[in-house]
């Protein structure tokens, strides 16, 4: 019996999630997030802890970037990388989840359709 709730267990932290963008409500600087790229790397961190864009230049040669902060703070985005915070709520939506255990963290989310579903398409990462 262990055995099983254990393997259960071990399978429902590794099966993929997904996010809908007209449920979960993300804020750029300006305006609300509207997604538009097919593939997103999503980052959530604390700008409370420094700055990222050192941990982020890996990662934005080729992919577009949503960078969402725990911190709350709007910052301008630039082409490949949007930078978002939501509220409170959604936030803590978004890293339970995902089972966000540690920040910064990254991973892969792909469009399933055009109403603003997106499934997560890799594991989750520590971002180093």
């Amino acid at each position: 019996m262990i055995a099983i709730a254990f393997a259960y267990f071990n399978y429902k932290y590794s099966q993929y999630k997904f996010i809908n963008f007209k449920e979960t409500i993300l804020y750029t600087k300006s305006q609300i997030f509207v997604p538009k790229k097919e593939r997103y790397i999503v980052v959530i961190y604390s700008s409370h802890m420094g700055s990222i864009e050192k941990n982020l230049a890996n990662l934005k040669q080729k992919n577009s970037l949503l960078v969402i902060d725990l911190y709350q703070q709007r910052r301008e985005s630039t082409p490949n990388v949007i930078y978002a915070t939501a509220g409170t709520n959604t936030l803590l939506k978004i890293i339970h989840r995902f089972h966000i255990r540690e920040v910064p963290s990254y991973f892969m989310i792909k469009k399933q359709n055009e109403n603003g579903l997106y499934k997560q398409d890799s594991q989750i990462y520590l971002l180093d």
